[in-house]
């Protein structure tokens, strides 16, 4: 069965009549931030989901609080600069930067509540009952105080410098997510308290464990316990941890930058000293304590500050989620080799997968299917093929001591040309890159780091090989970063391939990065932003002018985000037109599905799961003549406008197949699956059963089920 013969709709939720209609606000857009916030909702109630292994529900958790960080530093922070800029723009809903801080506050304070309760109520006794304790110093046998005291004496209390506030001594620089002591102290005879900072150090693990015992502690416990030895002589008052979040969205004037890597180094140092958009405490501590950190840090209690019962900086919780209880965790997993790549696996001669790609196209789903058999052994293959060239390669994200970035290199030394496109802007990782641009171009790679005013995002490799029939290139295009290890975390599928045309739209692709090309007439790539955002509307809009009453037209998607207006005002006129549209969205989407006369042929839904699902697929029914694609793009502005990505068609019937069975999987998922609601409220598909769609692809990976 084709994905032109699914039934729109199959395992859909049951449906809340109050969900059918668009709010009383009237906007046909989801606002993008509280659609964020929805998602980490969801990724909360992993947490809360007994179905899930223990150590997992701790593990969710701590992405929670992980992805509000990078929300507080991205969206918020951006928000706050606006607001603070004077700028009046409103959000694709229509709301100003001040109601929607409003509406995040409001949201973020009960997902806090949430987080509290989940961890206090929930998890902590589970973990007891598992043989495992998270416990407070109070909690602690005076043995067991004993030998953390002696613990902080040797291995903690060297690190640490109390900074002191008064006369001569300003308030001290406070780091970005770091966490820290706020103390009181009083020295005998005086009637008014002093102040201090101590930081907790980041060199040490934020939970203890008490010698041969499964019980943690965590550090800033047993620092606040023994920190007399800090303040000798003094009457500790009292003592609270707090925490920090600072902007990361620093604007930056590409424009004007003689040297873009010396702009993004100088961004690096700026974004360390950026404002404070938000002030952790516990609920403890005392109004003193707290107005004086307020003060001091310039902040509003009624705006900033976001106070919790248990425990602060709760994504250090996967130090403890990590630990090596099997009972505890999901079933190891181990990725397999493609099946077309499994007989060279153990072949001494690594050259064997250019002749298997030779017969054909190979698609391979991580991390189902080995991303080391695969595109990292087809790049090691060509590092050592005396017959290999040139590499040309795509670096966005990529691991700390990555094996890509150790491929290339040993490349270089073998004789080989090979040209690097590393993002220098990638968020996060800005200073991780600008490392391996040094390295490569220390090591003799032609190194190039991005375009001013756009990503490069793409993920794209190149291959030139010298064959007796004559120059033969190798073509990667992928979903996914080259990233190893986000490749065992992530779904992602990616294509290799000989096609001449493709392979040589990716050599003009290359050439666009690298040099100074305007080439725009790819033969079959779709490229941001020269030609993507066209085709794509070319083909929304084909859609509409092939769809009759008895054969509709067809429209399925999977992507992180959907968001760009263009593309959804063309898909609500599509479902207008009669076109069944259905979407698997992860993350924020901006588009309201099911709403009369608006968008009710559109059905979205998202997958939550062990993974995290990241592959792009879009497939266009074209009146019987179905198109396929996959490639690094969601359907956002800053996707289709602002950055350099690429989207391959995906031609062979044999894949092709493949995907139809990978989005039909998906779509029928009954245990991992939610639906988006008109009024941009998710809701868990009921009831729960089955197998969900990555348990389906580990299976059938591993052979417990046979292709279709």
């Amino acid at each position: 069965m084709s994905l032109a013969d699914y039934t729109p709709g199959t395992g859909a939720a049951q449906s809340s009549p109050a969900s059918e209609s668009v709010p009383a606000s009237g906007s046909i857009y989801v606002n993008r931030e509280m659609s964020w916030l929805a998602f980490n909702w969801r990724v909360l109630e992993e947490g809360q989901s007994a179905h899930n292994p223990l150590l997992e529900r701790l593990n969710f958790l701590a992405i929670t609080c992980s992805n509000l960080d990078e929300f507080f530093m991205k969206r918020v922070g951006g928000l706050k600069r606006q607001l603070a800029a004077g700028v009046s723009g409103l959000s694709i809903d229509g709301l100003t930067p001040q109601e929607q801080l409003a509406l995040i506050r409001a949201d973020v304070l009960k997902m806090i509540e949430a987080q509290d309760r989940l961890l206090r109520d929930v998890l902590t006794p589970e973990l007891y009952e598992a043989g495992l304790r998270v416990v407070g110093w109070a909690d602690l046998k005076p043995g067991q105080q004993a030998a953390l005291s002696d613990y902080y004496s040797r291995m903690i209390a060297p690190i640490l410098t109390p900074l002191g506030v008064g006369p001569g001594q300003p308030f001290p620089f406070i780091s970005n997510l770091s966490l820290s002591l706020a103390v009181m102290v009083q020295a005998p005879g005086e009637n008014h308290p002093r102040f201090a900072r101590v930081k907790i150090p980041t060199n040490r693990p934020r939970f203890i464990q008490v010698p041969g015992e499964m019980v943690f502690v965590p550090l800033e416990e047993i620092i606040a316990r023994n920190l007399q030895q800090l303040f000798v002589g003094m009457e500790i008052v009292e003592t609270a941890p707090f925490r920090v979040t600072r902007n990361a969205d620093i604007l930056r004037n590409e424009e004007e930058a003689d040297d873009l890597l010396e702009t993004i180094e100088e961004e690096l140092r700026n974004r360390r000293f950026a404002p404070v958009v938000r002030l952790e405490t516990l609920v403890t501590i005392s109004d003193e304590l707290q107005e004086w950190l307020l003060s001091e840090l310039d902040l509003d209690a009624e705006q900033d500050l976001y106070q919790s019962q248990t425990l602060l900086g709760r994504r250090n919780l996967s130090q403890l989620a990590g630990l090596n209880l099997p009972h505890l965790h999901y079933k190891p997993y181990s990725p397999v080799s493609h099946p077309r790549l499994q007989r060279i696996e153990n072949s001494e001669n690594g050259n064997d997968i250019f002749s298997v790609l030779r017969k054909g196209d190979v698609l391979v789903h991580h991390p189902f299917q080995s991303f080391a058999t695969s595109v990292l052994g087809l790049l090691r293959a060509a590092a050592r093929d005396p017959q290999v060239l040139a590499i040309k390669q795509t670096l966005y994200r990529t691991a700390a001591n990555s094996p890509i970035v150790a491929a290339l290199l040993e490349a270089v030394e073998n004789g080989k040309e090979v040209n690097v496109q590393v993002e220098i802007k990638a968020r996060f990782d800005e200073a991780n890159n600008i490392e391996w641009v040094r390295t490569l171009e220390r090591a003799g790679a032609h190194v190039s780091y991005g375009f001013v005013g756009l990503k490069t995002h793409c993920k794209t490799m190149l291959i030139v090989r010298d064959e007796p029939e004559g120059i033969r290139r190798y073509a990667h295009i992928g979903t996914g970063n080259y990233h190893t290890g986000t490749a065992r975390l992530y779904t992602d599928l990616g294509l290799l391939t000989t096609d001449p045309m493709v392979c040589q739209d990716v050599a003009d692709l290359f050439n666009y990065l690298t040099g100074h090309s305007n080439f725009v007439d790819y033969r079959k790539l779709l490229v941001a932003p020269v030609n993507m955002r066209q085709r794509f509307l070319e083909m929304i809009r084909r859609e509409i002018r092939l769809s009759t009453p008895d054969n509709p037209g067809r429209i399925l998607a999977k992507m992180n985000q959907l968001e760009d207006p263009e593309i959804i005002q063309a898909l609500y006129e599509a479902s207008q037109a009669g076109v069944q549209i259905d979407a698997i969205v992860r993350g924020f989407c901006c588009l309201r599905p099911g709403v009369p006369g608006l968008s009710e042929n559109i059905r979205i839904m998202s997958i939550i799961g062990r993974f995290l699902e990241h592959s792009r697929i879009f497939y266009f029914q074209n009146g019987g003549e179905p198109e396929y694609y996959i490639g690094s793009a969601d359907w956002m502005s800053r996707n289709l406008s602002n950055r350099v990505e690429a989207v391959t068609p995906i031609e062979s019937p044999a894949l092709q197949k493949e995907l139809d069975f990978i989005m039909k999987t998906c779509f029928a998922d009954q245990r991992q699956a939610w639906d988006l609601k008109a009024d941009g409220a998710y809701q868990r598909r009921h009831p729960r059963r089955g197998k969900g769609s990555q348990r389906i692809f580990m299976d059938r990976a591993a052979g417990a089920l046979q292709k279709e």
